[in-house]
């Protein structure tokens, strides 16, 4: 990004500290991830530039499985049957805040835009 005048550096940082990315001290751009909820020691996460089908992550020492946001269904990873029964049970309860934290990270040049709930 780059700004001519003050009102162009001001846009272009709402578009950095809104879309998924944390500046430091030193100036160094970070992409970040949403942390949605924690779940029995699972952590629930949406990226920021993702790629089709809209999806989610649960995340935990030795565990990286992806979720579909459309049908909760697994789509990558391997959970145990409590692991996989408890975020089913939670995907039901709590699908319009998943789509609210992959609505909110969607960065303007994501190639997968906002869902609808």
């Amino acid at each position: 990004l780059s700004a001519r005048t003050l009102e162009e550096l001001a846009a272009a940082h709402e578009i950095l500290l809104s879309g998924g990315y944390s500046v430091w001290s030193d100036g160094t751009l970070l992409e970040i991830k949403a942390l949605v909820e924690r779940v029995s020691g699972l952590r629930i996460v949406v990226y920021p530039r993702e790629h089709p089908p809209p999806h989610f992550h649960v995340v935990a020492p030795g565990l990286n499985a992806s979720f579909s946001i459309l049908d909760g269904s697994l789509l990558d990873g391997k959970l145990d049957g409590s692991q996989l029964r408890l975020i089913q049970y939670w995907f039901r309860r709590s699908r319009p805040k998943i789509v609210e934290a992959w609505n909110a990270a969607r960065p303007s040049d994501c190639p997968v835009g906002p869902i609808s709930s």
